[in-house]
């Protein structure tokens, strides 16, 4: 026996970590689910759960790996495919890309973390002059 067809007022949806994975912004569903559980992503401006129904032109607010994108939903799909496919998915928001390129520049010309350090480990000739110079640095108490 068939499953009869959704009534045709009812919007077509997709899971929301289904579709986060299917789009390429989590490797899996597990790490889709778990992004979303922490409140990371968020949809319309409102926190989400898993099972949301995403649909066509919902808005996304996410951040994988730490770079906030904002992005609109363009398709559906429960399928990971190919990542011109998956790019078809969502269209993101010319004040997100903007966003990235400033963060990714502020990145890039940030100080270099080594370049902080006064002294890091000592050069074969600093350790050569600590041991002679223990050696001879005996105590007379």
């Amino acid at each position: 026996m068939s499953r009869p067809p959704p009534p045709p007022t009812a919007l077509p949806g997709e899971r929301l970590d289904r579709w986060l994975w299917a789009a390429r912004f989590y490797k899996t569903r597990a790490l889709a689910a778990e992004a979303v559980e922490r409140h990371q992503v968020k949809v319309n401006g409102q926190p989400a759960k898993v099972a949301r129904q995403l649909h066509l032109g919902d808005v996304l607010d996410l951040s994988p790996g730490g770079m906030p994108r904002t992005v609109r939903v363009r398709g559906l799909s429960a399928v990971r495919g190919p990542a011109p496919v998956a790019q078809q998915l969502y269209e993101e928001t010319p004040e997100s890309v903007a966003r990235r390129a400033e963060l990714a520049e502020q990145r890039r010309m940030g100080i270099e973390p080594a370049s902080s350090l006064d002294q890091g480990r000592p050069t074969k000739r600093d350790r050569r002059q600590l041991v002679e110079w223990q050696r001879w640095s005996v105590s007379l108490d």
